[in-house]
């Protein structure tokens, strides 16, 4: 048999080569498949259903809340207190008393009124008899009916002192201050009394001006007092300044509230929210399962295992959902956690958010 006369050397290094090329092949390969194999892989995320509901848009702003109606009572005589009838906290209504002064001296000055009165009308008898026989002219008569016009007023006007002596309240309300004390001697126009009417309370908000168009007179407002650990309660838009303020860019809102169980007080602070539009039953997403850019709004949901894109267009929001108006049907299940790292047909695999709680719960 012929065999070819190839060095020995030459064979071996033949050899090697031929090694060298199957074990780069291989390694090839071998990276393909792991390449392939990573693209497939599956994220990991986790996944809820599309809620549906009721989203409203709200106006939120805070104020210290006011009396509507308020009365600093003073006095319009001078004299000494003798009776007091109300004491602070209690509730009156217009024309009730509220103190009495020492009226003596006017009580004189009306009687004293009163004699004169009857006085000048004995003599102007008198000058119409005396006229009938011609002894008196008409004008005697005239200026003695002048003089008793004069002193029916002078008597009115004393009347009308002596009725000061009584105080009254001049409007409906609460007694929230009381400035004097049984004994003293006040002076005309001194303070007195300070009645507060509680209902309504009012609170002014002021809105910015982009807001103008969404409110109106009506619009229901919830408020939360601090002060009462949160308590709520309901109020509502009472009226609605027609201008804007320049310096400010803002417009003035008054809400008023009534709080039939008196816990509610002038000076309170409240946070205040007005309710400008509602949506019934709409789909609502967690605000967290948005991916944004500089053009749209997506979010991943479900479909075998698969990641789908889809662009959205939103709407209104409710603290962490926001309501989605296109791009959803409802029916969906939408990734919450883990959509950054999606891409379009990608797979996934849905990880029970309740499952590290529940084996951390069976750990302990």
């Amino acid at each position: 048999m012929y065999e070819p006369d190839l060095p020995i050397g030459r064979i071996g290094g033949l050899a090697a080569v031929l090694v060298l090329l199957l074990t780069t092949a291989s390694c090839k390969d071998g990276n393909a498949e792991e390449e392939k194999a990573a693209e497939e892989a599956a994220v990991p995320v986790e996944v809820q259903a599309i809620d549906r509901g009721d989203v409203a848009a709200v106006y939120s702003g805070t104020a210290a809340l006011e009396a509507d109606e308020e009365a600093q009572v003073v006095a319009k005589v001078s004299g000494e207190v003798v009776e007091l009838r109300v004491e602070e906290g209690q509730h009156v209504k217009a024309g009730d008393v509220l103190a009495r002064l020492d009226g003596d001296r006017l009580r004189l000055q009306v009687q004293r009124a009163r004699t004169n009165l009857a006085k000048l009308e004995r003599d102007l008898e008198r000058q119409r008899g005396l006229t009938a026989k011609g002894l008196v002219s008409s004008e005697v008569i005239e200026r003695a009916q002048f003089d008793i016009d004069a002193q029916k007023s002078d008597l009115q006007l004393a009347e009308l002192d002596l009725s000061y002596t009584e105080i009254r309240a001049p409007i409906n309300g609460v007694i929230s201050e009381r400035q004097i004390k049984v004994g003293n001697t006040v002076s005309v126009n001194q303070q007195l009394f300070r009645l507060t009417d509680l209902e309504p309370l009012i609170a002014y908000l002021h809105v910015p001006e982009r807001e103008f168009s969404k409110l109106h007179a009506g619009q229901e407002a919830q408020l939360r007092v601090d002060a009462l650990g949160g308590a709520g309660f309901a109020g509502k838009i009472a009226r609605i300044s027609p201008v804007v303020d320049a310096a400010t860019g803002t417009f003035k809102v008054t809400v008023e509230t009534v709080d039939p169980s008196g816990a509610l007080m002038p000076g309170m602070f409240a946070r205040f929210d007005v309710v400008y539009d509602m949506r019934k039953n709409a789909i609502l997403i967690p605000r967290a399962s948005i991916v944004e850019d500089e053009a749209n709004q997506t979010v991943f949901i479900i479909e075998n295992e698969t990641a789908r894109k889809r662009t959205i267009r939103t709407g209104l929001t409710n603290g962490a959902m926001i309501e989605v108006l296109e791009g959803l049907q409802g029916d969906e299940r939408i990734v919450t956690i883990g959509q950054s790292g999606l891409r379009d047909g990608g797979k996934v695999k849905v990880v029970d958010a309740a499952a590290p709680a529940a084996a951390t719960a069976k750990s302990g």
